[in-house]
Order: structure tokens, then C-alpha cells, then sequence
């Protein structure tokens, strides 16, 4: 490809990136974690303080509050909303009262959700040009643009990319921080040192999954000994002060990260009460040294909310199971993703192995001086892939982004190989050439074609089967789609509906017409009604295919469903009738009485409840804790 070509390409893949997930995004209500995160990263911004959501590192969501902040964004500090949340699993209970009144009432919810999504949209462009660049590097120009391709047309970057979340983020921080680390592992100079931290340290400072890098370090280094690449000494004493210099560099890398990591938390806790570092007695010097130590120990919540919430109930395949499943990820990947893109990276394995049995052994797929990264690149994809499979939190595809964007990378030497293979006198290379022109076609025509309906996108290998029977959460729908819901409703001229929604929030300022409801425990006074459910409350969050015996449809692309309730609704346990109490499920797996959202939404309306609700889980705890240990 010529370079007017290539970047002319790059461009429209990338405007076109931003026509649909932006145009998506722009249509769609706010997800459950934005709430929480647009007031903590105004909070984090206007007061310095980052008592809310510890449960994650601040920069996305900094990032975010950004356009809110310069634009003069309201928040009321006085609220009870925010002077509650002043500890450590109070925080966890107000972030969403304090969320949800910035977003929704004392500022204008459309545009207040619109401006903090901007910076997220940005940054999920600018991840599409961090693909290209590096495809470009390890393949060709046109493989760089086979990658962005790929990316630009992944239901799931175009979904989450815009949104107030810390995946884009973090992915984009640890691509560079991959490259960063090859850069200095290759010459480890002191730009290249400084580079990595900072790439480090924004990884560190997006999310707290990124700790996974420290596994991949040394596995980069262990698959060096055990595959040595060209450039690493020979002589033993060279190569073990070859060794020594850049695990040196590796730690002052790593030192200087968390330097950094420091400082923005130092910054943004600079006004936040000290008050939870009782166990340091006042005295002359105990403020200084309380402010000196509140980033560590901010960071340390953070970690233990992290764990603590690591492990959760799951649903896939039609199965509920009280914790993560190894294959969760593998089935995901393989429904969720574009069947051009999966083709994609067939094409390139088949290719490759058809280029090593044909072409001169010392011939490289990869550009010359570029096998580190090319290394690098396949042990991050094999240890993330491999932590998230590993791993408990089973809950969207959204964690699996990392693994996402490395496996773009994958595609990058497909158009060197078969160039290569053609001068070699492949006849297939040609067929190749075309199909791989094809594929990239057919992902773009998928694309456009799911719009403006990414969050609920399966491909044909789920043969047909509705996603609720399938996959759960995010995968399916998380609040997004309360327009379409209020749409349907006008359209039908409904004065009330029922409304079992996946959400920590109140419906009424997207549905005026949605009264609260669970499926799984109707009264005698909603026969007749209409009743939306969130698809991911059906099988998962709650337990109804009772509703689906009734007329129902589709709304949003299969993230919720209306259904016709019968004028009197059978009685639990009854054929066609909602089920038994003992068979009831929680939203989100919770293994606490009553309905979690009902409890969060109490809080919502009158803040006035966060205190004595604060105090009954106390209390419930304390009975389970004494309980367990009779």
C-alpha cells in the first residue's frame, strides 16, 4: 500500500470508529459503573479528595471529569450523599447516591453524560492508533491497517471504548507499557527507563488489573532463556551483565512508576480527612506524617475492595455457577467476536504455518530489530489470556480487552507473509490476498450492521439462541438501553410500566412511566401490566423464564424485553407462575437479603437512608461473622 493509501485508510477506519461508537454511546442512558465513576472523578478533581470509588485507581475517571470540570459542573458537597461517604465501606454505599445526583440532578443528565464520554471516546481513538503504529512496525503498513480494521469493528471496543470505564484505559496504558518494556529491554537507555515508567504508571493508575504486568515481565524474560533472540550476547559473562543491566533498568523503571503513582494520589487525597489513621497518635509532626501516608493507604483499600470483589457468581451457557469458570472467556471470545475477525486470525495462523514450512528458515515474518516486541507481544497475550481464564471475575467481555487488542496484533505480519509467499511462487497467495481484503470487508459490513446495538451482540455460533440463555451482565445489557425503553413506551401510550432493571439507579429520569419491580415476585395488581426486563435479569440476575410462556418482544436488540403480563398471574411454584422463594437469584450474585437495587435506589431518592442502611448490613455482618464462627 502507498503511504496516501495507508493513511487515508487509517483515518476512515478510525472516523468511522467514532461515528458508531460515539453515535451508540450517545443514545444510550448510564451503565452501572458510571455512575459511580463520573461523581467520584469530579470529586477527585474539585475537592482533592478520593473518598469515593477506591475500589479503582483515579485516572480514567479523572480523565473524564475533565470536560465536566472546565465546563462548571455542579456538585453539592453539602449533600449527605457526600459527607457520609467518608469511609471505607461507607464510601462503597454513598458513591452511588452522589453519582447519581450529579449526573441526574443537579446537572442536566444528557449533556453531563455526553461531555464525560468525549475523553473516553478520545482515548479509545487514540488506542486504534497506538494498533496501527505498532502493526505497522511489526508487519507492514497494511498490516498495521488490518489491525485497526480489526479493533475499529470490534463490537466490544465500540460498546465500552466511549464509556466513563477504566478497560480502554487500561489497555491502551499497558500496549504502551508493552512496548516501553521492549524498548528498554532491547537498549535501556535513560529515555527509554523514564518511557516505561510512565507507561507503567498509567497502566498502575487505570486499573488495578494491571498488576498483572509484573507476571508478565518475567515471563518475557524466562522465555528469553529458554528461546535466546538475536542481539543477546554470547559469551556467558557478557549475557549475564547483559542480564543484570536491564533487570536494573526494570527496577528503576518499576521505582519511578510508583513515584508517579505517588504523587497522583499524594495530589488528588491532598484535602481528604486523615481521620482513618487513628492508629497514629496526634502530636506536633502526626498531620504531616498522616498526609505523607494517605496515597499507600488509599491505594491499599483499593486493593482489598479489589479482592474482595474478585469473585462473583456467573451464568454461561445456560448455566448459573457461584463462582468464575475456566472456559467463561474462551466462550465469550469465540461468540462475541465477529466471525470476519475470528476468520482473520485463522487466515494468519494457516498462513504462517504454510510460510514456515515453504520459505528459508532465517526468514522472518516480523520486521527486522522488532522481535523483542514481537515477543513481548505473544507472552502478554498468553499471561493476560491466561490470568483472565484463571481468574474468578466472569462477568463481560470488557475484562477481556487486553487479550483483545494483543490478539489485533497477531495480524499484523499477514500481508508481509503472503507478500513473501507470492514472490516465492505460492499460487495461493493471491487467494490469500483476496480473502484476507474480504474478511476485512465482511468486518466492516458487521459492524455498521450491529449498530447502534453493540452491548447485545452474539454471531451466528450462537445459532440462533436469544443471549439471555447465554452469556450474562454487561455482555447483554447494563442500563444502556433506557431510550429505547421510553420509546417503546410513548409509542404504546402507556402511563405506567414495570421495570426489573440491571442497574444501581432510578429509572424515572429516563422512563417517567417505570415503577421499580422484580420479576421474580409480581403482586395481584401487575396482571394485565407491561413489564420491561432487563435481558440479563431473565435467566441470570433472576430467575423468570416464567415470562416468556406470555407475548413478549425484543427492545434495544435483545437487551430488554417487554412482556404482557396474564390478567392473573399464577401463584408461585405454579405452572406459568413466577418461582418459589427458595428458588429466587440475586442481582449480581449477592449473597445478601432482600434486593440489593432496591436497597442502593432507597438511598438514591433520600440520602437520609445511607446511615441506618449502613447500619443494618453492619449489623447483618456482624450476625453472619458470629455465626460462622459457632
Amino acid at each position: 500500500m502507498q503511504p496516501k493509501s495507508v493513511t487515508a485508510a487509517v483515518i476512515l477506519l478510525l472516523g468511522m470508529m467514532a461515528v458508531l461508537a460515539g453515535g451508540a454511546a450517545r443514545r444510550e442512558s448510564i451503565t452501572v459503573d458510571e455512575v459511580a465513576h463520573i461523581g467520584a472523578g469530579v470529586s477527585y478533581l474539585q475537592k482533592l479528595d478520593m473518598r469515593l470509588n477506591v475500589e479503582h485507581p483515579p485516572l480514567a475517571k479523572a480523565l473524564a471529569a475533565l470536560p465536566l470540570v472546565f465546563g462548571g459542573v455542579r456538585a453539592d458537597y453539602k449533600d449527605l450523599s457526600w459527607s457520609f461517604s467518608d469511609g471505607f465501606f461507607k464510601q462503597y454505599l454513598g458513591q452511588w447516591a452522589f453519582g447519581h445526583r450529579l449526573v441526574t440532578r443537579w446537572n442536566d443528565p444528557y449533556s453531563t453524560l455526553l461531555s464525560a464520554r468525549v475523553p473516553m471516546l478520545l482515548l479509545t481513538l487514540v488506542l486504534g492508533w497506538v494498533l496501527y503504529f505498532y502493526g505497522a512496525r511489526l508487519g507492514s503498513p497494511a498490516g498495521g491497517v488490518l489491525c485497526v480494521c480489526a479493533y475499529a469493528t470490534m463490537p466490544a471496543f465500540l460498546a465500552f471504548g466511549p464509556l466513563v470505564l477504566t478497560d480502554t484505559a487500561v489497555t491502551l496504558f499497558s500496549l504502551l507499557t508493552l512496548w516501553c518494556f521492549a524498548d528498554m529491554w532491547r537498549s535501556p537507555t535513560r529515555g527509554a527507563i523514564l518511557r516505561f515508567g510512565l507507561a507503567l504508571a498509567a497502566a498502575l493508575l487505570s486499573k488495578f488489573s494491571a498488576g498483572i504486568l509484573f507476571f508478565c515481565f518475567p515471563a518475557f524474560i524466562l522465555s528469553l532463556r529458554l528461546r535466546p533472540l538475536p542481539g543477546q550476547p554470547h559469551d556467558k559473562a557478557a549475557l549475564r551483565a547483559w542480564r543484570r543491566q536491564r533487570w536494573g533498568s526494570l527496577i528503576q523503571g518499576t521505582l519511578f512508576a510508583a513515584c508517579v503513582v505517588y504523587l497522583v494520589y499524594l495530589v488528588l487525597s491532598w484535602n481528604q480527612p486523615t481521620d482513618s489513621f487513628s492508629i497514629i497518635p496526634h502530636g506536633p509532626a502526626s498531620s504531616v506524617v498522616r498526609r505523607l501516608l494517605m496515597p499507600p493507604w488509599i491505594y491499599l483499600q483499593g486493593l482489598v475492595m479489589f479482592a474482595f470483589t474478585a469473585s462473583r457468581a456467573t451464568y454461561v451457557l445456560g448455566h448459573a455457577y457461584a463462582h468464575g469458570v475456566w472456559f467463561y472467556f474462551p466462550v465469550l471470545f469465540l461468540l462475541k467476536s465477529p466471525l470476519p475477525f475470528l476468520g482473520l486470525l485463522l487466515l494468519a495462523l494457516g498462513v504462517a504455518v504454510v510460510a514456515k514450512l515453504r520459505l528459508h528458515p532465517q526468514s522472518s515474518a516480523i520486521t527486522p530489530g522488532m522481535e523483542l516486541h514481537w515477543r513481548a507481544v505473544w507472552v502478554f497475550v498468553v499471561v493476560f489470556a491466561g490470568a483472565c481464564i484463571l481468574g474468578r471475575l466472569d462477568i463481560s467481555i470488557r475484562h477481556f480487552s487486553i487479550p483483545l487488542a494483543l490478539l489485533t496484533l497477531l495480524l499484523a505480519p499477514l500481508p508481509g507473509l503472503l507478500e513473501r509467499l507470492r514472490r516465492s511462487g505460492w499460487r495461493a497467495a493471491g487467494l490469500g490476498y483476496g480473502l484476507t481484503a474480504a474478511l476485512a470487508l465482511m468486518s466492516v459490513f458487521v459492524a455498521v450492521r450491529a449498530y447502534p446495538y453493540y452491548f447485545p451482540f452474539l454471531n451466528s455460533l450462537s445459532m440462533g439462541r436469544p443471549g439471555y440463555e447465554l452469556v450474562n451482565d454487561s455482555n447483554l445489557d447494563w442500563n444502556q438501553a433506557l431510550p429505547d425503553v421510553e420509546q417503546w413506551v410513548e409509542h404504546r401510550g402507556l402511563t405506567r410500566v414495570l421495570l426489573d432493571e440491571y442497574a444501581f439507579s432510578d429509572p424515572v429520569v429516563y422512563v417517567p412511566q417505570a415503577q421499580f419491580w422484580n420479576c421474580q415476585q409480581p403482586s395481584a395488581a401487575d396482571g394485565g401490566q407491561w413489564a420491561v426486563v432487563s435481558a440479563g435479569m431473565i435467566a441470570d440476575g433472576h430467575n423468570c423464564p416464567w415470562l416468556l410462556a406470555y407475548p413478549h418482544q425484543s427492545l434495544a436488540g435483545g437487551s430488554m424485553y417487554a412482556f404482557q403480563l396474564p390478567p392473573v398471574i399464577p401463584p408461585a411454584g405454579a405452572a406459568g407462575g413466577p418461582p418459589l422463594p427458595a428458588d429466587w437469584r440475586n442481582w449480581g450474585g449477592m449473597q445478601v437479603p432482600g434486593d440489593i437495587r432496591l436497597v442502593i435506589l432507597d438511598c438514591i431518592r433520600d440520602p437520609g437512608q445511607l446511615q441506618p442502611t449502613y447500619d443494618r448490613m453492619q449489623a447483618m455482618f456482624k450476625a453472619a461473622a458470629a455465626k460462622a464462627k459457632k
